[in-house]
């Protein structure tokens, strides 16, 4: 048997494609997994924002086309990248076990948070992050930063800035955890929907590729993401948005905590919820975060 996996030319995206099919073949011995290399339109954009490029489903659709066309039957994609709805055609078909969904601080002083000095150029492409971060200390200076995760980090340590923002999983899986110098608690920083969860998609009537898939399916990560992914959804379903979510499942119940931020970090509305049931948790949290007032919170945010 062979599985083709489509997969972008990132370091993190191989590292991701590579460490799935590690698994799978563990899973199903005899199994032969290979890579088909797409540079996708948003990876020859990374400099600019990701809305001047389409948005963060740029960087997947292309992918999910090779899938549709039959040039390759799996990818490997950060969930927190995958638009809340499917596309037609194309399922998740497994969530493996969840990395660290934490944020973390980046700098070449070792500078935490609290010890930055006044005025200090951080820098990040998320609104997200960039509210919590204003909300903790809103004499810092938010500058934007693209690219993949290891041009950041070196722009870091050129000093372009101060510090940056990263996922603490992005960086663990590509060997820069060493330049962490504070990993936020999530009092500080709730992070995005589905963060250190990776996603593994195919063609919904692939019924090998669903069925070799399934072993590597673990449901508690994705008992925490759908309650994340069913928030944000609820909540707009937009990545570019100040909104943040965390789960954890738990002797059978989900544990959802979710929150929206005024971009300059000066309001937020963040409540946690219990629920068997991860998906009408997710859309029942919104709503009481919506009873609290956070229309007037996204609209800011727009």
């Amino acid at each position: 048997m062979q599985l083709t996996f489509a997969t972008r030319p990132s370091a993190l995206a191989r590292w991701q494609t590579a460490r799935v099919i590690q698994l799978l073949e563990a899973a199903h011995p005899g199994l032969a997994c290979n890579e088909y290399l797409i540079t996708t339109t948003g990876d020859r954009a990374l400099e600019h924002p990701f809305a001047d490029i389409g948005g963060k489903g740029r960087l997947t659709r292309e992918l999910e086309e090779s899938l549709l066309s039959g040039r390759a039957r799996a990818a490997v994609r950060s969930l927190k990248d995958l638009p809340v709805e499917d596309t037609p055609g194309i399922v998740i078909a497994a969530i493996p076990e969840r990395e660290s969904a934490y944020d973390a601080l980046v700098s070449a002083n070792a500078w935490t948070l609290s010890s930055l000095p006044e005025g200090a150029q951080i820098g990040t492409g998320s609104l997200r992050r960039a509210a919590q971060l204003l909300a903790q200390r809103p004499d810092l200076t938010i500058l934007p930063v693209q690219g993949t995760i290891d041009r950041r980090v070196r722009r870091v340590l050129d000093g372009d800035y101060d510090a940056i923002v990263l996922a603490q999983a992005g960086l663990k899986r590509l060997a820069l955890q060493a330049h962490i110098s504070e990993v936020f608690p999530l009092e500080v920083m709730l992070p995005a929907p589905g963060q250190g969860a990776l996603a593994v998609q195919c063609r919904a009537d692939d019924t090998e590729a669903l069925a070799l898939l399934a072993a590597i399916h673990d449901p508690i990560a994705a008992a925490a993401v759908i309650a994340e992914r069913a928030f944000l959804a609820r909540m707009g379903g937009r990545y570019s948005l100040p909104i943040a979510a965390f789960a954890e499942k738990n002797n059978g119940t989900v544990i959802l905590t979710g929150a929206v931020i005024s971009p300059d970090g000066k309001y937020a509305i963040r409540l946690s919820a219990v629920d068997k049931d991860p998906q009408s948790l997710g859309e029942r949290l919104a709503q009481l975060v919506f009873e609290r007032g956070a229309a007037d919170l996204l609209k800011a945010g727009v």
